[in-house]
């Protein structure tokens, strides 16, 4: 873990961009005063759609986030009800980083009445130039919503976690596959458990298979297996825990190591191109 050397945040009611713009300069110039020589060492804008219900998630996820990922995180969290407005919370922090140090900054946006129909609006202004931009977006999206259609449009890349939904939706999920490159934290929790079945080829192709588990990462494996192993498997029974059996034989969990919320998003913030595994084991359930 890199040591933080310097923290300041400044809030503000009713702002404007200029303010948001402005303040983050004054942030910057304070932290180099600190004593170090910094460097702005951004990788990638990253912006996080949070409904008010989500944000002490979301914020937990971002404290161990920033150190492995220098970045402009910009939290957008809609308030639907109430006068029009916007407002914020500005945190810069620098890690130590050899003779140097690099920084992060996280801008947590209030998006009041009206604003909160417009996020890519409020977004376009403070993304990075020429840096990726990436949406993580907590809960269940409203795929043909208007905020979901405008912050898409503005993020190379998607990251969704269908554990956070009522169910999977997959036949809307399909449909953007072809809009946008997305990532699933559900999927990625399957890890473990694709590889183990995956060495049970060939003799897996010809054994009856059930599954039980929790109702994403059950899904999305089950709909693996269908697409690689060209067939049918049974529905999955709901449980707290993936659990296989071939034949009737148990299959012997693997090992699952401790994985934080922030190392999840982490692994999805290093991918760029679109998982045609994955889209085909969400396709494979519809």
């Amino acid at each position: 873990m890199k040591t933080l050397l310097h923290h300041e945040t400044w809030t503000g009611t009713d702002v404007t961009i200029r303010d948001i713009e402005r303040e983050l300069q004054r942030l910057r110039s304070s932290s180099a005063a600190s004593g170090s020589m910094h460097l702005r060492t951004s990788v990638l804008t990253h912006i996080a759609w949070v409904p008010r219900e989500w944000r002490d998630a979301a914020e937990e996820t971002l404290q161990g986030l920033a150190e492995r990922h220098p970045s402009r995180t910009l939290i957008l969290t809609p308030e639907p009800t109430g006068a029009t407005g916007i407002d914020a919370e500005l945190a810069l922090r620098s890690f130590a980083a050899g003779q140097h140090a690099v920084y992060s900054e996280v801008i947590s946006l209030t998006l009041r009445g009206a604003t909160s129909l417009a996020p890519a609006s409020i977004a376009l202004p403070l993304l990075i130039s020429d840096l990726p931009v990436f949406l993580r977006w907590r809960g269940r999206p409203d795929f043909g919503g208007r905020q979901w259609r405008q912050l898409v449009g503005v993020a190379d890349r998607v990251v969704i976690d269908t554990s956070e939904w009522d169910e999977l939706r997959p036949n809307e999920l399909c449909r953007e596959f072809e809009k946008t490159a997305l990532s699933d934290i559900a999927w990625a929790r399957t890890v473990e458990w694709r590889r183990v079945l995956a060495g049970t080829w060939p003799e897996i192709r010809d054994q009856e298979i059930r599954l039980a588990g929790p109702p994403a990462e059950a899904e999305l494996l089950r709909g693996w297996l269908v697409a690689r192993l060209e067939r049918g498997v049974r529905a999955v029974a709901p449980a707290a825990e993936i659990s296989v059996t071939l034949d009737g034989v148990p299959v012997t969990a693997p090992t699952m190591f401790a994985v934080t919320s922030s190392d999840r998003l982490s692994a999805e913030l290093d991918r760029f191109a679109r998982d045609p595994i994955y889209e085909a084991a969400v396709r494979a359930t519809a």
